[in-house]
């Protein structure tokens, strides 16, 4: 009976004695990440000065590669056919934890790290969505936990996905398709923004494509008759848009220009090409809704006589939550907290709110705060991401931590001046910071990851994974031209 007793009193202990671990552990942890910070501030200032664009990202790739393997990772490059694309990994066995980068730029965003609009050079690519944050930050949360688990023979293995072509290329989706997530537990993620919140789910599901038509070419006045004009099609295409428009779920958004439209008003266009992008919260909404736009476009081109080429098709999925992971990436970041901003920090920020157009601009201590956990809402605006794909796959949380000045919207030149300097670095370190304490407390209680993936299951239930990117279709390197 003594003996049951004291059994019992140590059972009893068991969940003051992990919560005191924990503690340790983490504040041993933030500690590592705040070793590293500086080299890592160092990397994002040299990915932000590479600016390349997806695919493309050669030099950060590189950078981001050399870095981790000098931290002890071994590295496994040009996955799923991305010339960029690369996995870092240490340690071996379960569980398998993974954490996103990305390290893309956006096409005319150049911007010195400023507050009024200066670009490097005009008309050149720029971080405007901060993903040489991105990449540094989530890299310096691997080396950071890496570095934990060898010091604390913590078995597991920890992956670092440099996951090129975000913007607009749905570079992990062909990771998924090649199968590079299939023995992954949880994938953890992060991005840039004005707010520190944990993101549970959301995101636009999206798919694009080039559409193509080809018409017979003729002198537009002498012979207008032997004529089939490519142009009509794409016009009749758009007023189709328009008109279904009004007939689409009000959270559908459709985009979309006329990237190629003749060589001359003179001869009647044999090639026409519209570019299009849509957008639905869900992937089953935008599915019938991404049908109705194929049968506008097959509509224009039998209407105007020419024939129709859809290619260059990408998509992303919308996020799936996981509620498991969820307040436990709250827990963390409310335990990382915010951050106030220095003098030099303010003053670059109050200057640079001088040139934003927005009715109402938040507060610059937004930066101090951690959001309360929220459901996500499918009537607020959001953005797309091939995130969305992974979490289809695999149990995933994500962060957003304050690295542009507070009001700046993401995919502008303000962003990419705030991500060049230390506003961006300082919120990029929260992030590693909460990645990084998620990741361990992941590696040391294998509870988590089973909660995680039966919540992942119970997320699932009736939906069914697939991409509108056929089969055959390579990643399109050359997506944005060369």
């Amino acid at each position: 009976m003594k003996r049951l007793l004291a059994c019992s009193a140590l059972l009893a202990l068991a969940p003051a004695v992990w919560a005191q671990s924990s503690v340790s552990a983490h504040k041993e942890l933030k500690a590592i990440v705040d070793e590293h910070a500086q080299q890592w501030k160092d990397v994002s200032k040299q990915v932000w000065d590479y600016a390349e664009m997806g695919y493309h990202e050669n030099k950060s790739s590189t950078l981001l590669q050399q870095q981790l393997k000098a931290a002890g990772f071994s590295i496994q490059a040009g996955v799923a056919d991305e010339p960029t694309g690369f996995i870092a990994s240490y340690g071996s066995g379960k569980p398998v934890i993974a954490i996103l980068g990305e390290f893309d730029a956006l096409p005319g965003l150049s911007q010195k790290a400023v507050p009024d609009r200066d670009p490097v050079v005009d008309g050149a690519p720029g971080h405007g969505c901060g993903h040489n944050l991105l990449g540094a930050g989530a890299a310096l949360a691997v080396v950071s936990v890496k570095q934990y688990m060898a010091e604390h023979h913590i078995a597991g293995t920890l992956r670092f996905y440099g996951t090129p072509a975000e913007e607009g290329g749905s570079g992990k989706v062909y990771m998924v398709r090649d199968g590079l997530f299939k023995d992954v537990d949880v994938v953890l993620q992060w991005h840039p923004g004005n707010s520190n919140t944990v993101a549970n789910g959301g995101a636009l599901a999206v798919d694009s494509a080039k559409f193509t038509f080809h018409g017979v070419a003729a002198h537009a006045a002498m012979s207008p008759d032997r004529g089939r004009s490519a142009l009509d099609a794409v016009m009749l295409m758009g007023t189709g848009l328009e008109y279904m428009r009004e007939h689409v779920p009000a959270t559908t958004r459709i985009h979309y220009i006329i990237s190629k439209g003749g060589a001359a008003p003179n001869i009647v266009p044999d090639l026409a090409q519209m570019d299009l992008m849509a957008r639905s919260p869900f992937n089953q909404t935008l599915a019938g809704v991404w049908a109705r736009i194929l049968d506008v476009a097959k509509g224009a081109a039998l209407m105007t006589g020419t024939t129709l080429e859809v290619t260059d098709i990408g998509s992303d999925a919308n996020i799936i939550p996981n509620d498991a992971l969820a307040p436990v990436a709250q827990k963390n970041l409310e335990e990382v907290g915010g951050y106030t901003m220095t003098p030099d920090q303010k003053a670059f920020a109050i200057e640079l709110r001088k040139s934003l157009n927005a009715e109402s601009i938040p507060s610059l201590d937004v930066t101090e705060k951690v959001q309360p956990l929220r459901t996500y809402d499918p009537n607020q605006p959001s953005a797309s991401t091939d995130v969305g794909d992974v979490s289809w796959n695999v149990p995933t949380i994500g962060f957003s931590t304050a690295t542009f000045v507070p009001g700046v919207a993401a995919h502008s030149w303000q962003a990419a001046a705030s991500a060049g300097m230390s506003i961006g670095q300082t919120g990029m370190v929260i992030a590693s910071k909460a990645l990084a304490l998620t990741a361990i407390d992941l590696f040391t209680t294998p509870q988590l990851v089973s909660d995680a993936k039966a919540d992942f299951d119970k997320q699932l239930a009736g939906k069914t994974y697939s991409s509108p990117i056929p089969a055959g279709q390579k990643p399109l390197i050359n997506y944005r031209g060369k």
